[in-house]
């Protein structure tokens, strides 16, 4: 009975919603959104404020836009967006005047959302403060490793002294002029520009860094951004691969992130549980799952007098 009614309420609310958003004409003039508001505010709902990156956030959630991708009143789905934000502030509210948040199934369902969204600011500061550029590139590197180990690569390099100078002969690069004469012409590396750069086929892996990652982030036929390593300034052009290329790091980057999100969480619930006072019920008979009775309070089993809780 109460699966059927979560059904029907969820039915209601997508209906509500839906409707809500097809009904209203988005065409029509808001001019109560002009008044009043600061850069941040996209409606006001008897007095509560929704705020544009509530709206962003929504669209995430619900795949209309990428993370970070920008989404505002010129957007083709913002108004839509918007209206169902405004419909749930509006339920909210009017459930909050019945007082249906003051039962005590209602807090505690509260408070496990508040629970679970603690945990995801949690996660979101953990990316931005300990997944960041340089453990991204770290974790690339070994990835791109284990990814050559039987890959083999034709590259030509041109060496420079300076950054300056290696950026001046990657825009002759790819404006057209042939590599090998380029490389015969700028290169400092006296032992391959009389053979236009060549490196010949080679190993990635055996090679110094940066030039693994840099040979896995570069498709055959294209030419590397300029690279520092203890020689000087490289750029490099990948001529032919005798196995197929690893990921490069762009689409290496979301598997990444997440593992090493996750490998933060995991460290931190391991500290955590080290030092919590934790008890759980051990063993006896099944705890029958607590019900509601007519009035919509939770009633419990009572546990056994003989029955304590455990460390």
């Amino acid at each position: 009975m109460n699966m059927c009614r979560s059904l029907i309420i969820s039915l209601v609310l997508s209906s509500a919603l839906l409707v809500a958003g097809c009904g209203q004409d988005t065409d029509a003039p808001r001019t109560e959104r002009q008044v009043g508001f600061d850069a941040s505010t996209a409606a006001m709902i008897n007095g509560e404020p929704i705020y544009i990156s509530d709206v962003e956030l929504e669209a995430v959630s619900q795949g209309r836009i990428e993370p970070g991708e920008g989404f505002g009143p010129d957007h083709t789905d913002y108004q839509l967006v918007l209206d169902q934000l405004i419909d749930q502030r509006l339920l909210s509210q009017e459930a909050v005047r019945r007082g249906l948040d003051k039962t005590p199934a209602a807090q505690r369902r509260l408070e496990t959302a508040r629970e679970r969204l603690l945990g995801n600011f949690l996660m979101e500061d953990l990316v931005a403060t300990e997944v960041n550029e340089a453990a991204i590139d770290k974790m690339y590197d070994e990835q791109v490793r284990l990814q050559q180990l039987d890959d083999e690569v034709r590259i030509r390099h041109i060496l420079t002294e300076t950054k300056e100078e290696a950026e001046e002969v990657l825009e002759k690069a790819r404006a057209g002029e042939d590599f090998t004469a380029l490389a015969f012409e700028y290169s400092t590396d006296t032992r391959t520009r009389l053979d236009g750069g060549s490196f010949g086929w080679v190993a990635p892996n055996d090679m110094i860094d940066p030039f693994p990652s840099v040979i896995a982030d570069t498709a055959v036929g294209e030419i590397s951004e300029p690279f520092e390593s203890e020689q000087g300034w490289h750029i490099l052009k990948v001529e032919q691969r005798r196995t197929r290329p690893p990921k490069t790091k762009e689409e290496m980057r979301p598997e990444i992130v997440t593992y090493l999100t996750f490998t933060q969480i995991s460290e931190i619930l391991q500290d955590l549980r080290a030092s919590a006072d934790i008890k759980q019920r051990d063993g006896g008979p099944p705890i029958e799952r607590a019900s509601e009775d007519e009035d919509g309070e939770v009633q419990a089993e009572e546990p056994a007098e003989d029955e304590e809780p455990t460390e």
